[in-house]
């Protein structure tokens, strides 16, 4: 692929991908509740599942979930109910519970990158993005999945990047609010609001009755 085409597609997907969107809100809302380590992991979770929905891509399925409107509903709805799972959990967490160390800072990192995974591979718009925009730089000439496979690795390392700054600003943020005792006490009902705000935000996406 030419350079030029490789350079435009990724400033087009940087410019995608800076628009906060429910991955983005879930890595700064995990990275100010837990910190840089946390949103590190949630940022590495996410990109994970990047790299399989290019692996989608180049085999077609992200075109049936876009294109099928019972597999974008399976999908949808399964991201809904999984949101709704975490923000209700979030909620009932006891204020006054103590950080995580040793082995439960391990397994909270593990947690963490896990449902950054399931929060991106739950989000049908991640598979409209891969047919509708990546296939405007594929060369119809040329047998498609290398192409994929080229613009998928520019997305990922572009998205990772972009992810990983705002984990690391939010972060940032995290440590000075983790300092006002109010927040330590009411920071597990900002982070189960987010989800529970993401989870209406995934429940308005279209239903996928006018695809394919």
């Amino acid at each position: 692929m030419e350079t030029t085409t490789l350079l435009v597609f990724a400033l087009a997907s940087a410019a995608l991908v800076a628009v906060p969107g429910p991955n983005l809100l879930y890595i700064v809302t995990r990275s100010i509740a837990g910190g840089r380590r946390m949103g590190v992991a949630c940022a590495l979770g996410v990109e994970a599942g990047t790299l399989v929905w290019i692996g989608a891509a180049a085999v077609g399925l992200a075109a049936l979930v876009a294109s099928s409107a019972v597999a974008f509903n399976v999908v949808k709805w399964a991201g809904v109910v999984y949101l709704l799972f975490l923000g209700l959990r979030a909620l009932r967490q006891p204020a006054s519970l103590a950080v995580e160390v040793a082995d439960g800072a391990k397994a909270s990192l593990l947690n963490a990158f896990l449902q950054g995974l399931v929060v991106n591979l739950l989000n049908p718009k991640v598979a409209l993005f891969f047919l509708a925009f990546l296939p405007q730089f594929i060369d119809p000439g040329a047998t498609a999945a290398p192409q994929i496979a080229v613009l998928g690795v520019v997305f990922f390392v572009v998205a990772l990047v972009i992810d990983l700054a705002y984990a690391l600003g939010a972060s940032a943020i995290g440590a000075w609010l983790r300092r006002r005792p109010a927040f330590v006490r009411h920071r597990h009902r900002v982070t189960g609001g987010v989800y529970l705000a993401l989870a209406a935000v995934a429940a308005s996406t279209g239903d996928g009755s006018r695809r394919g």
